[in-house]
């Protein structure tokens, strides 16, 4: 019985629940940049380079390949080393996305924190005049 109580008070800690709903968030997050990236950059990004497809760039290192097949086709042919770069550029260009907006996020909280820790500080009372401390000095000097 204290296993199943020791377990529970485990996964019930803030630090596990913080990090589910991180997981859970992170999850949704990456299917939200991966539609920025197929569905808005992407096109854009094709429509400049003329390949509207980065999925089947590829180049071939070895062997006799027929010109304009799909990669599929290409890696079925026998004795042919096919060098896939078409799908490294898409992950790249998530990755740089997905960084990049991460970067927007924390700076965008880093300059909440900021500006709550200005708010927040105490201001420091101004300290005595030159005149309030002569006069302080010389009623101690009359006693």
């Amino acid at each position: 019985m204290g296993f199943v109580k020791e377990f529970k008070e485990f996964a019930v800690k803030g630090n596990v629940m913080d990090l589910a709903v991180g997981v859970i968030i992170g999850a949704a997050f990456g299917k939200i940049i991966d539609s920025v990236v197929n569905d808005l950059v992407m096109p854009v990004v094709s429509s400049i380079i003329g390949s509207p497809d980065f999925t089947n760039m590829y180049a071939v290192l070895k062997g006799d390949v027929p010109a304009d097949i799909a990669l599929a086709d290409a890696r079925a042919v026998e004795g042919a080393v096919i060098l896939a770069y078409g799908n490294f550029i898409t992950v790249l260009i998530n990755f740089i996305l997905l960084a990049f907006v991460v970067f927007l996020l924390v700076k965008f909280i880093n300059n909440l924190k900021r500006k709550e820790e200005v708010a927040a500080a105490p201001e420091v009372p101004a300290g005595p005049t030159q005149e309030e401390l002569l006069a302080e000095i010389r009623d101690l000097l009359k006693k």
